[in-house]
């Protein structure tokens, strides 16, 4: 993201009131732009260079340009590393990422083979998108992240079988009911292993803490602009990590629900239309559209539930961090996406 860029000038962080639901979601719905992902490593490092410009005081009021510049950043850069995310696992590749992982598991009749390889393949997914936009300064090891992809894995598939079991052997429900129950299968596997699998990628945030700084008023960002002094680290919070981690958890499944829930619900209904029962090869493109449809407006309306950069009372963390607050006595941290 744009913080990570140089510069003792601090940027707005966003053209949006990110106090609110809708501002939120507008900002998400920029880093998540598909069309992020066509900004060729040129329009990266110009937009990089026309941030640094205002950072570093060389232009002197935000633009419609500049904040072009900024989304581009936000959407490709990490906000600890600097670097860029992997192409496949950035939030604005998100919806092309997921499309085919999560057509898979909706598709109609799976057999047990084919549940057990969609429901891996969709943490895989989740493991590397997960460990992609974390917060970076409690990073985790490969042993670590082994473990928790092998427990997630583990989970999502236990739930899918173990519900593809129990569905068939229901009594005194109609064919329907029953047949609406088993497309939501997916839905009950991916929501409860979505959520352990952000714990699990993110455990060693909660076990060591992450990273929290003072929040500053205008007259000190404007004496930081002159000295160049940079904004250190107060300490890690162990209080802070579980908010971060424990709200990605809820955008996840938030996001996950009108996915895993409406395409498959209305493609129910489809079915039953006499136009694609006479067109048979078209339920799978008619699965696909749904899907990416719901996507498209699902991501930035779960990504926004939590602001991305967080304040925080200081007397919300530890005790040690009592006596540490910013302006307003806050705190603020990096929940990761």
């Amino acid at each position: 993201m744009s913080s990570s860029l140089p510069g003792s000038r601090e940027l707005p962080r966003s053209q949006y009131d990110l106090t609110t639901y809708a501002g939120r979601v507008r900002e998400a719905a920029g880093i998540s732009d598909p069309r992020m992902l066509f900004v060729s490593s040129s329009g990266l490092e110009n937009a990089k260079k026309a941030i640094s410009a205002y950072k570093n005081g060389h232009v002197k009021e935000m633009s419609p340009e500049l904040w072009r510049a900024k989304q581009i950043v936000d959407s490709t850069l990490h906000p600890d590393t600097g670097e860029p995310v992997f192409l496949p696992f950035r939030m604005s590749s998100f919806v092309f990422s997921n499309l085919i992982v999560t057509a898979g598991m909706l598709t109609p009749g799976l057999k047990t083979t084919g549940t057990l390889l969609w429901q891996i393949a969709n943490q895989s997914l989740n493991v590397a998108i997960n460990a992609s936009n974390a917060n970076k300064s409690t990073p985790l090891t490969t042993s670590m992240m082994v473990k928790s992809y092998l427990m997630a894995v583990s989970a999502s598939c236990s739930v899918a079988l173990g519900l593809n079991a129990i569905v068939p052997r229901i009594k005194n429900i109609s064919p329907n009911t029953k047949l609406i129950l088993g497309r939501l299968v997916p839905f009950a596997a991916v929501s409860s292993a979505t959520a352990l699998n952000v714990f699990l990628m993110r455990g060693e945030e909660i076990r060591s803490g992450i990273d929290v700084y003072p929040v500053l008023s205008e007259e000190e960002k404007k004496k930081r602009e002159i000295t160049g002094e940079p904004i250190e680290s107060l300490g890690k919070s162990k209080t802070a990590a579980k908010i971060a981690v424990g709200e990605t958890a809820i955008s996840r499944v938030l996001n996950a629900t009108p996915i895993m829930v409406l395409p498959p619900l209305i493609l129910v209904r489809l079915e039953k239309m006499d136009w694609l029962k006479a067109r048979p090869r078209l339920v799978t493109p008619v699965n696909l559209g749904l899907i990416l449809a719901t996507s498209i407006f699902a991501l930035p309306l779960a990504l926004g539930a939590f602001p991305s950069r967080q304040a925080i009372s200081a007397t919300s963390l530890e005790k040690e961090f009592w006596d540490k607050g910013g302006e307003g006595g806050k705190l603020e941290f990096n929940r990761g996406m």
